[in-house]
């Protein structure tokens, strides 16, 4: 198993057709929720946010992004941050 350090380049640790699993923590107030996603590694994006409050290159806020295709096909699309971790998952056929 890989996971994803905060000081590494994740989309060179797994490139597109890497299979992942993805555990992300919100925080909510006093408490964060866990999410995990499964998936096969699609992309690496760097998109803005909607925000006009933020200052970062064009007045938006920049953040990596993870495009997974799940098993029965769906494509989601997570942020990853310091509360992302990613692990290597063995291929199957």
């Amino acid at each position: 198993m890989v996971s994803h350090s905060s000081q590494s380049h994740p989309e060179h640790l797994f490139p597109v057709g890497t299979p992942v699993c993805v555990n992300t923590k919100t925080w909510r107030r006093d408490r964060a929720t866990q999410t995990r996603t499964i998936g096969t590694v699609e992309a690496w994006e760097e998109l803005p946010t909607g925000s006009w409050y933020a200052h970062g290159r064009k007045d938006r806020l920049w953040l990596r992004r993870l495009k997974l295709r799940k098993v029965d096909g769906e494509i989601s699309l997570l942020v990853v941050d310091d509360a992302t971790s990613i692990a290597r998952l063995e291929a199957t056929n």
